[in-house]
């Protein structure tokens, strides 16, 4: 049986121009290697799966590729995967680029056997390149070990630093390297990203449910990428639905927050009660669920201006249902029950009945359209009686 490979190692980029979402780190480092102003220490910042180490050994292999690629312009520097040094880097035998797991690795003593293995130049290549990941782990005494070579390492020696803490490394360690901040990936390149994928492993994959993974993973690539693989493997075919994407991932369906908004605009106060009962009764937490119908009239009030539309993160057959709900609903009653439920949201783990704390905040909803409209009326009603009495006047 042939060894399965995750999605996450798979397709781990390898050149700057595959890494997804970083164009402002990949410029930034292309420029550098480009014109020769590289720093003697880089450090990489950012929440879990965006892309550090990647960029780290991108960096690493580019910065001595013997035969430097410029694929889309002159600009535009890529490692040629042929050179020697390209080859020994992607059979992880090259002598000239060292990790160093610092979470497992942070005492004093490895430190200063790292600090002694600087003092070798390369046998080969132009650069030694030491990554250590997880930085901030090292112990002080560790990081005040690792002062003085970092300031001022031999010209053959860059050092990597990445870390998902920044704020716990010293100053005078930061002080000493060029910092680059990793965003979190947007949803819409995460979505984009693994519709590529399963392009490539063949696998038919719904808009919906690839934006879904996309949310799920709150910005980083390699959480989306084993969700991919978990929905994958719970299809059991080459077909991912949406149906299957939110079984698997026990996530509340959108149609459930539209249903109960149509039936809050009917003031069917039953509906939304049975509705409520319905999504209880799959295990779904009434928590939740108003976190949720809370997200729901904050997209709903941003579709009520086109300009800000772009603000959803969703699908566009699921945008275009926001859409048409925004405009059967006045912005008075959406402004209203967003009160209402993030009144409910901030006192529910405080309450005793937490069930019917739900359903009231949901009855108080049921009649909100009714009230909004009564009092609209009376307010036409005002003004028209203040323009009469300047007429006789």
């Amino acid at each position: 049986m042939e060894n399965f490979v995750v999605s996450a190692r798979k397709y781990r980029p390898s050149t700057f121009n595959s890494v997804v979402g970083q164009s402002h780190i990949t410029t930034t480092l292309k420029n550098a290697i480009k014109n020769q102003h590289l720093a003697q220490a880089f450090l990489f910042c950012g929440p879990r799966g965006v892309g550090k180490t990647t960029c780290a050994r991108i960096l690493a292999k580019t910065i001595n590729c013997q035969n430097l690629q410029a694929e889309g312009g002159p600009t535009d520097i890529e490692p040629c995967n042929e050179c020697e040094s390209c080859k020994s880097f992607n059979t992880s035998s090259s002598f000239n680029i060292h990790e160093l797991d610092a979470a497992s690795n942070n005492s004093v003593d490895d430190i200063r056997n790292l600090v002694e293995q600087v003092r070798y130049a390369p046998q080969s290549g132009k650069y030694k390149i030491y990554i250590i990941d997880e930085v901030h782990m090292l112990s002080n005494a560790a990081f005040n070990a690792f002062l003085k070579t970092l300031e001022e390492p031999p010209k053959y020696a860059i050092f990597i630093l990445a870390t998902t803490e920044k704020h716990k490394i010293i100053p005078t360690i930061l002080s000493r390297c060029q910092i680059f901040d990793f965003n979190r990936i947007q949803v819409q390149d995460i979505a984009q990203h693994l519709s590529v994928i399963a392009g490539k492993e063949e696998i038919t994959a719904e808009e919906e449910a690839l934006h879904l993974i996309a949310q799920k993973a709150d910005g980083a690539l390699r959480d989306a990428l084993s969700i991919f693989d978990l929905i994958v493997t719970f299809s059991s075919g080459n077909k991912i639905t949406y149906q299957d994407t939110i079984d698997n991932l026990h996530i509340l369906d959108y149609d459930y927050y539209f249903k109960i908004t149509d039936a809050l605009l009917a003031n069917n106060m039953g509906q939304v009660l049975l509705l409520f009962d319905e999504i209880l009764r799959q295990g779904f937490d009434g928590h939740n669920f108003i976190v949720g119908l809370c997200e729901h009239f904050r997209n709903l009030l941003v579709c009520k201006d086109e300009a800000t539309t772009q603000l959803l993160q969703v699908s566009e057959k699921v945008k275009a249902k926001y859409a048409e709900q925004a405009r059967q609903s006045s912005a008075s009653f959406l402004l209203s029950g967003l009160n209402v439920a993030s009144a409910c949201d901030i006192h529910y783990k405080s309450s005793k009945n937490q069930r019917l704390h739900v359903e009231l905040a949901l009855m108080k909803l049921s009649h909100l359209n009714a009230l909004v409209s009564t009092r609209q009326l009376a307010e036409g009603a005002m003004q028209e009686e203040g323009l009469k009495k300047k007429a006789v006047a």
